[in-house]
């Protein structure tokens, strides 16, 4: 498409003369604008997707992809309705749970919210977002009566340690003669969890399901049974299943789509209009392409009237600033990727090394749920961004390609 003549003019006009130097400093503006805003659009989708695909990891990971609770306060025979989900096809693990909202104390003044789950042991130490997450004691004692798992973050709160006991207060106390009196027992902690996400780090705990059904008083039954499916994309079709296959005693089902609808759907919200408010960077970037082939082309105009004498054709001439503008395109999208990918593989440790220099907290789990900065590079994301990249400059040299190839060379010279 372009020839060895094409390419050597294009060439030398990128290298600008001293006299030249506002063209020159021009493009190289032009080629930083197009490398920022494609190394800045990788990252951001990159953490965005990193977001995503950390939060949905926690939250399924601790709480399953589908719920089956009763229509009344309990399930009865549990362990029954357990083994007819657990048949189900695409059922991974169908587990009892009890869980109520508390009011947890410390042995040294404190107090918190908290959120008590009752699960088996065995299914407890199957869960790998805690049994790889214990920082401190262990899952081997979890199982007595009076033990508790408690994540770090609320022990941190409460000024707590493994060998501390914790003190659980319900509001659904004990009716007696004397009125109310609210139900309270106190916990041997075996063990701190930290998955990584500020929500469950600050206000879960986890007690035996026979100690937790004996506290809340339930007796044998759960207040619901947890459920992962193979195909978390595919819990729909599980949950017709469920439907379909329990009809007694009466349920109802809800799924981490519809627990979880809202949260998501802002995430997903946030990543368009981040994607779409940083592109404006490439196209700022592809407007300093048009502006700077324009100027260059004003300047080179006695340069491309002896062309066309010489017998350069106005095609030749056309395709030689578009050389020139999609060389600087071409240049700047892969300063740009490599940047993007660069900064994207290494985020965490950037982010460190700045908490470090600033002596300042740039990223608080409080606020982003989550203790550190995730990133998820989608290599078709980054096809896409390199292509709009590449898309844009190409554009962008049209019109003064255009402009330069319809310069008439007598009107051209008569001016010089």
């Amino acid at each position: 498409m372009f020839g060895p003549f094409e390419r050597l003019v294009a060439f030398r006009y990128l290298r600008a003369r001293k006299a030249e130097g506002f063209v020159s400093v021009t493009a190289g503006f032009s080629l930083a604008g197009i490398a920022l805003g494609v190394a800045t659009l990788i990252i951001v989708m990159s953490v965005m997707n990193g977001f995503r695909a950390e939060l949905l990891g926690r939250i399924l990971g601790l709480n399953g992809h589908l719920g089956v609770y009763g229509f009344g306060q309990t399930l009865p025979d549990y362990e029954s309705l357990a083994e007819r989900i657990r048949s189900l096809p695409g059922v991974r693990s169908a587990t009892p749970i009890v869980e109520g909202q508390v009011l947890g104390t410390g042995e040294r003044g404190g107090a918190a919210g908290v959120l008590a789950r009752g699960i088996a042991p065995g299914e407890l130490r199957a869960r790998t977002l805690i049994a790889s997450n214990i920082i401190a004691g262990s899952l081997a004692e979890f199982g007595a009566a009076d033990t508790i798992l408690v994540g770090s973050r609320l022990a941190n709160r409460l000024g707590l340690r493994v060998g501390d006991r914790i003190s659980l207060v319900s509001p659904q106390g004990q009716v007696t003669v004397f009125g109310t009196v609210p139900r309270i027992a106190s916990y041997r902690i075996v063990g701190l969890f930290e998955v990584g996400m500020y929500e469950y780090d600050n206000s879960y705990v986890f007690l035996p399901l026979a100690a937790a059904q004996a506290y809340f008083g339930t007796g044998d039954t759960a207040t619901q049974i947890e459920v992962f499916v193979a195909d978390p994309d595919r819990v729909r079709e599980v949950s017709r299943a469920i439907r379909s296959a329990i009809t007694d005693p009466p349920i109802r089902i809800l799924d981490w789509q519809q627990s979880n609808s809202a949260f998501f759907a802002a995430v997903e919200v946030e990543r368009n209009v981040m994607f779409l408010i940083l592109t404006l960077i490439i196209i700022v970037a592809a407007f300093n392409i048009v502006s700077s082939l324009v100027m260059l082309v004003k300047d080179k105009g006695r340069d491309i009237a002896i062309l066309r004498t010489m017998g350069a054709t106005r095609g030749a001439v056309m395709r030689i600033f578009l050389m020139c503008g999609a060389s600087i395109g071409v240049l700047g999208t892969s300063v740009g990727v490599a940047l993007g990918l660069l900064f994207a593989a290494n985020l965490e440790s950037i982010r460190q090394w700045l908490q470090g220099l600033t002596g300042q907290e740039l990223f608080q789990a409080e606020i982003y749920f989550l203790s550190r900065l995730p990133s998820v590079v989608d290599p078709w994301e980054v096809v896409q961004v390199a292509a709009m990249g590449l898309g844009l400059s190409l554009l962008a040299t049209l019109y003064p390609s255009f402009r330069a190839a319809r310069l008439d060379p007598v009107e051209a010279l008569r001016r010089e």
